[in-house]
């Protein structure tokens, strides 16, 4: 499960036909569920009316994230589109290990990624559908001055658990300047360690024709399971070899060329409908 809070949501058609104009106006939470009886997605974006922020609460619409006791709690009430099923019910975040520092993704400083929790506990307890599960999890934020696609042509991200401790692969092509690279190893009290990235390994195009792509020890990986497959975006289980290790990450790869592409986010509201 994958739930995202946007305030000036960097995927939203709305955003981007205003101007990128206000970005309290253009906010969202949204949510990824799969599972074996099928999945549910659901990214309803609204308008400043429906944004409160305090030090310790986001609030978007019916759903809210609070920072409490040293975890976050993140209550859904979100409909999911296109089939309008509930998603409801609550998700504790609970970090095991902190992270302080910022990456900036391009010189200019106008994109920001913090991993704040590499490692967590996580704890779900949905009413609809109705789901329990704890395991591992993960929480990081991101923050930027300009839409993405100014930026960025392309861009891959994988994170896996390897015993108690987790690591992160982060490549970014960039317009600006030379391309990006990052491979970061968190240990279970928190300490982060720079890797030399290992070598790219392709993974098969989707049914979108959008490039997957990680890095492996031998330059092979395995595409085990297609979470989301979009015209711009893919989530996936993928399995390679990192330190001498079978590792399974879960892979993010994003087109920015195809989600600059007009006829894209003409298709947009499909899925991401619009409230007031």
């Amino acid at each position: 499960m994958t739930v995202i809070a946007f305030i000036g949501s960097v995927f939203s058609p709305y955003y981007a036909w205003s101007g990128w104009a206000d970005p309290f106006n253009h906010c969202a939470v949204n949510v990824a569920l799969y599972g074996p009886r099928g999945a549910r997605w659901a990214m309803t974006e609204r308008g400043r009316r429906s944004l409160i922020r305090t030090r310790d609460v986001l609030l978007i619409g019916p759903s809210s994230l609070e920072w409490r006791n040293g975890a976050l709690t993140i209550r859904l009430n979100e409909i999911a589109a296109p089939l309008p099923k509930p998603i409801r019910g609550e998700i504790v975040v609970e970090p095991l290990a902190m992270n302080a520092k910022e990456f900036t993704l391009e010189a200019k400083g106008n994109h920001i990624w913090r991993p704040i929790a590499p490692i967590a506990r996580v704890s779900l307890d949905l009413d609809a559908p109705d789901l329990r599960w704890e395991g591992h999890g993960y929480f990081d934020t991101n923050a930027g001055d300009e839409p993405l696609e100014k930026a960025f042509a392309f861009w891959t991200w994988s994170r896996a658990n390897i015993g108690d401790a987790a690591a992160i692969l982060y490549d970014a092509e960039r317009r600006r300047e030379a391309p990006l690279s990052l491979a970061l190893r968190f240990s279970a009290s928190g300490k982060m360690e720079t890797l030399d990235p290992p070598p790219p390994a392709s993974l098969p195009s989707t049914k979108w024709r959008v490039q997957r792509r990680t890095r492996a020890d031998d330059g092979v990986a395995q595409a085990l399971r297609s979470f989301e497959d979009a015209p711009f975006y893919s989530r996936s289980l993928v399995a390679a070899k990192f330190r001498g290790e079978p590792v399974n990450w879960i892979n993010e790869s994003l087109s920015l060329d195809r989600f600059a592409n007009p006829l894209v986010r003409l298709m947009l509201p499909f899925r991401m409908p619009r409230r007031a």
